[in-house]
């Protein structure tokens, strides 16, 4: 790895760090970055994940006191995001390379698209479950699996997953962002910590590539969190969509 490489992983992670505690999506960051320096597919997105994790976890740091306390459905989503995102980064590990590049444009296709629509999808689902009344065990049921399927989406590669709970999360009657962003966080953690783990058993993470990256991403991360508040999320969205839609483009035409 030359210096070039290393500095252009260090901004690429903290960029991303900033990203995913403000509006999501360091994916479209960290991952083509990698891609750029010379990292073949299932390792650069093996190496994103473990670069962003500890961002993730300074982010749930920084949220922390915004956490509802009294939520019995936290655990459970908790629970089943760590399942979930262990058997996604098993599923990636077992996919050709070949198979996985050619998945790529499209993966960033869904994942922009959750982007540029993630309001009218967070805003449309909402309404579902409004009630006075405290959720059902039906209602949890359907919330943890829906969690589920996203956990998996996300341990094998993530983009997006964070408007897909934000949705979610609306959809169980959570109303403060701040509240929503601090369980998102905690949630995404989860996710990318069991892919971490699946990931380094498995020897798919480039580690010089991972250290530079880590310490951008922490960085990132802790100080994007208390940004968030402050920093217009409309612009980092507007960015997120604008790389996302331009990355597609590349892949696209590159394989």
């Amino acid at each position: 790895m030359s210096y070039i490489s290393a500095a252009l992983l260090f901004v690429a992670a903290m960029l991303a760090g900033v990203m995913n505690s403000v509006a999501g999506g360091g994916t479209f960051v960290t991952f083509p970055t990698l891609i750029f320096t010379g990292v073949p597919p299932i390792p650069a997105n093996a190496t994103s994940t473990i670069a962003v994790w500890p961002g993730s976890l300074a982010s749930v740091g920084a949220y922390w006191k915004k956490l509802p306390r009294t939520n019995t459905i936290l655990l459970p989503l908790t629970l089943v995001s760590i399942a979930g995102g262990l058997l996604g980064a098993l599923v990636l590990l077992n996919t050709p390379q070949a198979t996985f590049m050619h998945l790529v444009p499209y993966l960033f296709l869904v994942a922009t698209l959750l982007f540029t629509f993630g309001k009218k999808i967070s805003g449309g689902l909402g309404g579902i479950l409004k009630s006075g009344q405290p959720l059902s065990g039906l209602a949890i049921g359907g919330a943890m699996l829906v969690q589920f399927v996203i956990a998996i989406y996300g341990g094998f590669f993530g983009g997006g997953m964070g408007i897909l709970m934000l949705a979610l999360l609306a959809m169980i009657r959570m109303e403060d962002i701040h509240s929503m962003n601090a369980v998102k966080n905690l949630l995404a953690a989860a996710i990318n910590g069991a892919a971490v783990v699946a990931f380094v058993v498995g020897g798919a993470v480039r580690w010089p590539q991972a250290i530079v990256m880590i310490a951008g991403a922490v960085l990132g991360g802790y100080g994007g969190a208390h940004l968030a508040q402050k920093l217009d999320p409309k612009l980092v969205r507007g960015f997120v969509i604008v790389v996302g839609f331009g990355m597609t483009a590349y892949f696209l035409w590159r394989y």
